[in-house]
C-alpha cells in the first residue's frame, strides 16, 4: 500500500467552513490521478471485495466512478452509478444525502429487489452518503453483499454506526491540524475492516 499511504501523506488539506477537507487524487482527482496509485487502489478492492455472486457494482457519483469502473472491466461485473439528477425512468428511486459539508438528493436506478449488490466508493468521512444509500437500497429490497471504501476519514461523526453491514476500507486517516495521520493500515494487503454494525 506504498503509493497510496505516501499519496494521503502528502495530500493538501483544506478549511471549508471549519471541515478539513482532504484533496486527493482518487477523491477529487487533484492533484493528477496516477495510473500506478489507481491501478494499486483498484487490486486492493478486488482482493478485499466480496464478490462472489455480485449482480451489481453501485456507487455514488461522482468520485467513486473511476474507482468502480476499474473494478467493473476487472471482474466483468456491470456498473451502476447513483446520480446526483433524476431521470424520472420507472423504478427510479430518490434518497436524501447529507455529509459534513452538504445536503442534497441522489437517484437510483436500475437496481431492483433481490439484486445482489456491491457498493464502493473513493472515501468516506462522516459516512452520512453511504448511511442514505444502505438505507436507500434496503427499502428497494437488494442485498448488499459488501461494502468497500479506498479512504476513511475516522474522528468525528460517524453516520455508519449501526447499519448491520461492516465496512471494508483500504486505509483509514485523521486529518487535523494541516496534517494527515494514519489511523489503521492492517492485514498483509494493507487493508482495514471496519464494522460499521458494532
Amino acid at each position: 500500500m506504498h503509493r497510496l499511504r505516501r499519496s494521503v501523506e502528502e495530500a493538501p488539506i483544506i478549511d471549508r467552513d471549519g471541515y478539513s477537507y482532504l484533496v486527493h487524487p482518487v477523491s477529487n482527482c487533484v492533484p493528477t490521478l496516477d495510473p500506478e496509485l489507481l491501478r494499486e487502489i483498484v487490486v486492493r478492492i478486488i482482493r478485499k471485495a466480496q464478490l462472489e455472486n455480485v449482480d451489481k457494482i453501485v456507487t455514488p457519483e461522482a468520485m467513486g466512478i473511476h474507482l468502480s469502473t476499474a473494478v467493473s472491466l476487472m471482474t466483468d461485473i456491470p456498473l451502476v452509478v447513483i446520480r446526483k439528477r433524476g431521470y424520472g425512468l420507472e423504478g427510479e428511486v430518490a434518497l436524501s444525502k447529507s455529509t459534513g459539508y452538504s445536503e442534497s438528493e441522489m437517484y437510483i436506478n436500475d437496481v431492483g429487489a433481490g439484486d445482489s449488490v456491491l457498493l464502493l466508493d473513493d472515501l468516506i468521512s462522516t459516512g452520512g452518503t453511504m448511511r442514505a444509500i444502505v438505507e436507500a437500497l434496503d427499502e428497494i429490497g437488494a442485498e448488499i453483499v459488501d461494502i468497500v471504501i479506498a479512504i476513511r476519514k475516522v474522528g468525528g461523526e460517524d453516520a455508519l454506526t449501526g447499519i448491520g453491514y461492516p465496512v471494508k476500507t483500504l486505509i483509514d486517516i485523521e486529518v487535523g491540524d494541516g496534517s494527515v495521520t494514519i489511523v489503521d493500515e492492517s492485514g498483509s494487503d494493507g487493508a482495514t475492516e471496519s464494522a460499521a454494525g458494532d
